[in-house]
């Protein structure tokens, strides 16, 4: 059986110890080698201070010690805790901003995904606009990203919300990473389109004719929601209402999910979501 290659990026918190559980669970049934990614880089508070290079190759062996040492003992408790025997670990410390080591494995490696936690209070709103997240996603342009809320805990997908505009065209290789998780897990698609115009485009009428030609072999439906003046309000009440397990979207600049990131009522709706969210690279 082909053997899945994942990196879960951690610092050992919680959050991140979540999206690892989360990954394992996913793929509990996969042949599958989580590359545990750890990065560090000298405080810079510190470096202004050191007074040779000396003081500094001492500071970043510290490191080094403290992020090889942590990556064992994850290592060592995942071996204590239900063992999985399809499931193997590689560790990376990796003396380097996290988003180019990510960046380095992928291109050496047959990366099928990675699996981040993401922190603070608007999980999706730091997606996309500033945290380590955002910069994954910017940067692994080739490879899908998953990413975990603190709050998330495992429970089979079985309905996964995709949400499209249908202005932007659909590939099978794009749209691989959700088809097998909805076919492992027999998993509803629910497609969801905000209806902003009376009618599609062409263009969009196309796209969406595609799609379903793409989602054929799963179970899916297609959802036209009206627009009430509040797109993340649109989305909260359709996850809410189809009880959605995942959302998975394809992210691309100046998507109209971007539009939705800076609707000041963004604290008030999905992005205190516990929904694990698929982003699927354009």
């Amino acid at each position: 059986m082909e053997c899945k290659h994942v990196i879960v990026p951690t610092d050992f918190s919680e959050t991140a110890d979540r999206a690892l559980e989360y990954a394992r669970a996913l793929f509990r049934s996969d042949t599958c080698s989580f590359h545990l990614l750890n990065t560090y880089t000298p405080a810079i508070s510190h470096s202004r201070f050191m007074a040779t290079s000396l003081h500094g190759s001492v500071l970043e062996e510290s490191v080094q010690n403290a992020s090889e040492q942590g990556l064992q003992e994850l290592v060592a408790s995942l071996h204590k805790k239900n063992a999985n025997p399809l499931h193997t670990f590689k560790t990376i410390s990796s003396f380097n901003i996290l988003t180019e080591e990510i960046c380095n494995l992928s291109e050496v490696n047959d990366i099928r995904l990675v699996v981040t936690g993401t922190t603070g209070e608007s999980a999706l709103k730091d997606v996309f606009l500033g945290s380590n997240t955002v910069r994954i996603l910017n940067s692994a342009q080739e490879c899908p990203v998953l990413t975990i809320p603190p709050e998330a805990s495992f429970a089979p997908p079985k309905q996964i919300a995709f949400i499209t505009d249908y202005k932007r065209n659909f590939s099978a290789i794009v749209l691989q990473p959700l088809l097998d998780i909805a076919s492992t897990y027999g998993s509803k698609i629910r497609v969801m389109h905000i209806k902003e115009e009376q009618e599609l485009s062409k263009y969009q009428q196309s796209n969406k004719s595609i799609l379903e030609e793409y989602l054929s072999s799963v179970s899916y439906t297609l959802h036209e929601m009206p627009y009430y003046g509040s797109k993340s309000k649109v989305i909260q009440h359709f996850l809410e209402d189809m009880e959605v397990d995942m959302v998975s979207l394809v992210h691309y600049k100046h998507s109209f999910l971007e539009e939705i990131l800076r609707e000041p009522v963004i604290k008030k709706v999905i992005f205190h979501t516990k929904t694990p969210i698929l982003v699927l690279p354009e």
